[in-house]
């Protein structure tokens, strides 16, 4: 059985597992499932009140769980995959326990050939959260885990080279990109919650669309 396979059957059983994405190592676990949310939440030492995104391998397969408005859809087709988090009104399916009571839910579809075969093979949504105890330093080497986050992991994925390209984050619960944190948007209310990633292109899409 191959490591994404032993992966794959972790997170249907509802364990964790370590992923590498563009930015940092991720946290994964079945996103649709509550009690295997509220370990993610019991390992980061991550505050309840903060709601977690969720990872999908495509912007049709992320559709199954939002309410995506036309002008939604078209912003995810433009800026997806990618470090930009997409906020959308969620469906039944999606657990109060990930989104922290709120009616919306992060939409990621991460930029890395293994996070999305992870994604793809898992067959659910899956958390996306950096791998990291709340407050210390994301990890973009496996040499950086946090030894908590290691013993946790059921199995954890080697990405092989540092993930992203310059400083390391310190203090994310976010899998962030090039030493700036991904863009949070509300495209309905046209809202940019986060300035981070593309912040820029972003702004300008939601001005001329």
């Amino acid at each position: 059985m191959s490591e994404l396979d032993r992966a794959a059957d972790a997170i249907e059983s509802g364990a964790l597992v370590v992923y590498p994405t563009e930015t940092v190592y991720g946290l994964a676990a079945a996103a649709l499932e509550p009690n295997a949310v509220e370990r993610v939440f019991e390992v980061k030492g991550r505050d309840r009140s903060k709601p977690l995104s969720l990872a999908v391998p495509s912007v049709p397969s992320a559709l199954q769980y939002v309410r995506a408005t036309e002008r939604e859809r078209r912003f995810m087709a433009t800026f997806l995959p990618g470090p930009v988090t997409v906020l959308c009104r969620r469906r039944e399916a999606v657990p109060d326990e990930l989104t922290a009571g709120r009616d919306r839910v992060g939409v990621r579809v991460p930029d890395h050939d293994l996070a999305l075969a992870l994604c793809e093979r898992a067959g659910t949504p899956i958390t996306a959260t950096s791998a990291n105890v709340s407050g210390r330093e994301s990890a973009r080497r496996l040499a950086d885990l946090d030894p908590e986050i290691r013993e946790a992991a059921a199995v954890v994925l080697d990405g092989g080279d540092e993930q992203g390209s310059s400083a390391r984050q310190t203090g994310s619960d976010d899998c962030e990109t090039d030493g700036t944190e991904s863009t949070v948007v509300n495209v309905s209310s046209e809202t940019i919650h986060r300035r981070g990633a593309q912040a820029a292109e972003i702004e300008a899409w939601l001005e001329d669309s």
